[in-house]
């Protein structure tokens, strides 16, 4: 596959690539591509007016994972909803915001494709002005187009991604996008309105850089708690860096390597990270750009999600630090 020079716009990416590999596509998956896209551009719109928009503080409601719903959550949510729904691609949204997944409205066609999604990342951070994001995932249905879509249909391993990726809400509001064609940044101009190829064909660089919340420490287990005092060698010239948003921390390790951890410990045992719409496309981001993802044992890739809101623990990012910390958590108790 040819080279993009920086600079390429997003819809004429999606177009040629799949023009050059799949010449008989029928553009839904470019379509699907480019709603995803407008939904980002209304978010990082309200978040930069958000101070302003009367959008700062919670709903007062709480939602399916017992946390309290932020409005800008609410506005995100609706928005990935509403750009998904009428475009003919989409049958069925799994959202973090919703306890069940959400159906394309019989009005619409019921297209070929499943989305997982958080719709906003980072809730925590929304109120102090800190980077925040969101993550999807793509699944292709099993079964036929026009059809109604059930849950069932989105628990697929994560080797059945199609895609995956997401939006940065920060200084500038990037969109990461993986395929089989690797890992593409482009960056929004919000004078015109566009996404521009500006990080190309990512890949995640050796480092010594560690990312997870150090307050935990009392609650981890012996293996988590020997990496980390490796890392920490004087020799190995580590850092520690944490911003607290799951797509922030990620974004910087898939930039300038090392590793994030969200490991199992005493009082999460089974992890916190959802699996279906977080790590699921993290990991296969991870693993296209020359990385790699896993619970602490397996590859994250590999598991099969038993219900729409499974949790997991999750160790990501350049594929030595990753193989060196599963191995010494591998004999940790894990019931993820």
């Amino acid at each position: 596959m040819r080279q993009f020079e920086e600079g390429t716009t997003l819809d004429r990416y999606l177009m040629e690539t799949t023009r050059e590999r799949y010449p008989e596509a029928s553009g839904k998956f470019t379509a699907l591509c480019q709603s995803i896209a407008l939904a980002g551009k209304m978010i990082s719109a309200r978040v930069n007016r958000a101070g302003l928009a009367g959008m700062l503080g919670g709903t007062g409601d709480v939602n399916i994972q017992g946390e309290f719903v932020q409005k800008l959550d609410h506005y995100a949510n609706l928005t990935f909803i509403r750009a998904l729904e009428h475009g003919g691609h989409t049958c069925l949204v799994v959202s973090e915001e919703e306890a069940e997944p959400v159906a394309v409205p019989s009005q619409f066609h019921s297209g070929r494709y499943i989305i997982t999604l958080d719709p906003l990342d980072g809730s925590s951070n929304i109120d102090c002005n800190a980077t925040i994001g969101s993550i999807f995932g793509i699944f292709r249905r099993r079964s036929p187009e026009g059809s109604s879509a059930s849950v069932d249909e989105a628990l697929q391993s994560g080797r059945d991604l199609v895609a995956a990726g997401y939006l940065l809400y920060g200084a500038g509001t990037l969109l990461v996008l993986g395929t089989e064609f690797g890992v593409q940044g482009f960056t929004l101009d919000p004078s015109i309105g566009e996404y521009f190829l500006s990080h190309p064909n990512i890949r995640i660089p050796a480092g010594t850089t560690y990312s997870t919340n150090e307050a935990y420490q009392r609650r981890w287990n012996p293996g988590m708690a020997a990496f980390i005092e490796r890392m920490k060698d004087p020799a190995r010239k580590g850092n520690a860096r944490y911003i607290g948003s799951l797509v922030a921390d990620f974004h910087r390790t898939l930039l300038k390597g090392g590793v994030f951890l969200y490991p199992s410990d005493r009082k999460n045992p089974k992890g916190k990270l959802r699996l279906l719409y977080e790590a699921f496309p993290l990991a296969f981001l991870a693993e296209q750009a020359g990385g790699a993802a896993t619970d602490g044992r397996t590859p994250i890739l590999d598991r099969m999600p038993k219900s729409m809101h499974d949790r997991v623990p999750l160790v990501i990012g350049g594929s030595d630090l990753v193989a060196e910390a599963t191995q010494l958590m591998a004999t940790d108790p894990n019931e993820a």
